[in-house]
C-alpha cells in the first residue's frame, strides 16, 4: 500500500475584498465583496512507503495548503487522500501519532525555554515510553550535534540552531511520515548541509517517507531522486528528477577552451554567448543542434578542451514558473 495517496484534492478560500480608501472601507460595511481563491486544484499523485519526493513550486502555487491538507490541518473541498491508510481530516489519535509536519517559518518549541523542556512535552503528548525516549534523543542530539546546546532557551540558539532543535522534536515519537515544508529557509551554507546530511542518513536508515518542499535546489538534488511540479494550484509535472532538465530546459551549455589563447569573434552565430573569459567561452545552444554546432566548432577552430553540461537544475525551474506566471497572467 502507498504511503501518501492524493486523488482530485481540491481548497478553494472565498476571502473578503477589502475596497481601497476611506470611503471603500465605508461601502464595505454595507456591501461587501468576496473573491474566490482556488490554491490547490485536482491534485492527483501516490507516495510509495520509504520514497523521499520534492514538492517544487513558486510561491502560492498550492505546496503548503497540500501539506496542510495531507497533515490534516485544514479540510478540502474536494478529492480525498489517505495518507498510512488514514484520512488525515479525520484526525485520528493513531495518525496524529504516525506522522510529523516541519514549516521552516513556524516553530514549535517553547521560545524562552531550553529546547529539552519542550522535548519532556512531546514525550507526554505522544507517550513515548521513557527508555526508548532517551535513547532517540541521545542519537537524535549526536546525529546533529547540539547535544550541548539542548538546555539552552530556544530564543538563544541560531536559525541553524533552531532548525536542528526542530527536526529533533519531530522525529522523537519515530513517525512513518514526514511533511516538511522550506526546511533549510534562512539558514547559512553550513547549516544547509548538515541538515541535508542528517535527513539523507535519518531517511536511508529508517526509510522514512519524506514529502519536502524547497525552493533551494541543492536540498531537492542532495535528496530527491523524484519530483512533483506544482503550479497555479496544479500538478504539471510528476516523475523523475532528471526528467525535468528533459522536459522544461531546451537548451545546454557547450564550454570550449581554444588553442591559440584567444577567442574568436562572432560566435554568436552558433549560441547565445553566456560568459567569455579568454581563452575560454561558454555557449548556451538549443539541445536539438548540439551535434550540428559541435560539428561545426571543432572543424574551423584549434579547440585544446570542451564540455557540453546541462543548464542549473534551479535556473530550468524559475524559467519554467516564469513562463507558467505569464501564461496564467494572459489568461
Amino acid at each position: 500500500m502507498a504511503a501518501i495517496v492524493a486523488e482530485g484534492l481540491e481548497k478553494t478560500y472565498r476571502v473578503f475584498r477589502k475596497q481601497a480608501g476611506w470611503a471603500g472601507a465605508v461601502r464595505s460595511l454595507f456591501r461587501r465583496e468576496y473573491a474566490t481563491i482556488r490554491a490547490v486544484r485536482n491534485v492527483s499523485f501516490r507516495v510509495e512507503q520509504g520514497e523521499i519526493v520534492a514538492f517544487l513550486g513558486p510561491n502560492g502555487a498550492g505546496k503548503t495548503t497540500t501539506l496542510k491538507l495531507l497533515a490534516g490541518l485544514i479540510y478540502p473541498t474536494a478529492g480525498s487522500a489517505t495518507v498510512l491508510g488514514h484520512v488525515p481530516w479525520q484526525r485520528e489519535h493513531d495518525y496524529r501519532r504516525r506522522f510529523s509536519l516541519i514549516m521552516g517559518q513556524k516553530n514549535q518549541l517553547w521560545w524562552d525555554l531550553p529546547a529539552q523542556e519542550s522535548f519532556v512535552l512531546h514525550r507526554e503528548i505522544y507517550r513515548i515510553d521513557p527508555i526508548q525516549f532517551t535513547k532517540r534523543l541521545d542519537e537524535l542530539t549526536d546525529l546533529l550535534e547540539v547535544r550541548q546546546l539542548v538546555r539552552q532557551p530556544v530564543r538563544e540558539l541560531s536559525l541553524g540552531e533552531r532548525m536542528r532543535m526542530e527536526l529533533i522534536a519531530a522525529l522523537l515519537h519515530d513517525p512513518e511520515v514526514l511533511f516538511l515544508d522550506e526546511p533549510t529557509i534562512g539558514l547559512d551554507v553550513v547549516s544547509q548541509r548538515k541538515v541535508q546530511e542528517f535527513l539523507k542518513h535519518y531517511q536511508a536508515e529508517r526509510k522514512i517517507t519524506v514529502l519536502l518542499t524547497s525552493h533551494y535546489m541543492k536540498d531537492v538534488e542532495a535528496l530527491c531522486r523524484r519530483a512533483i511540479i506544482i503550479s497555479s494550484g496544479q500538478i504539471q509535472h510528476d516523475g523523475p528528477l532528471d526528467d525535468i532538465l528533459d522536459r522544461f530546459s531546451r537548451h545546454k551549455v557547450i564550454q570550449l577552451q581554444f588553442a591559440d589563447g584567444q577567442t574568436p569573434p562572432n560566435l554568436d552565430a552558433f549560441g547565445k554567448v553566456l560568459e567569455v573569459q579568454p581563452p575560454r567561452i561558454m555557449l548556451e545552444v538549443d539541445r536539438t543542434r548540439i551535434p550540428e554546432v559541435l560539428s561545426s566548432l571543432l572543424s574551423q577552430f584549434a579547440v585544446e578542451d570542451v564540455g557540453v553540461q546541462e543548464r542549473p537544475l534551479e535556473e530550468v525551474i524559475a524559467e519554467f514558473f516564469t513562463t507558467n506566471a505569464e501564461r496564467d497572467a494572459r489568461e
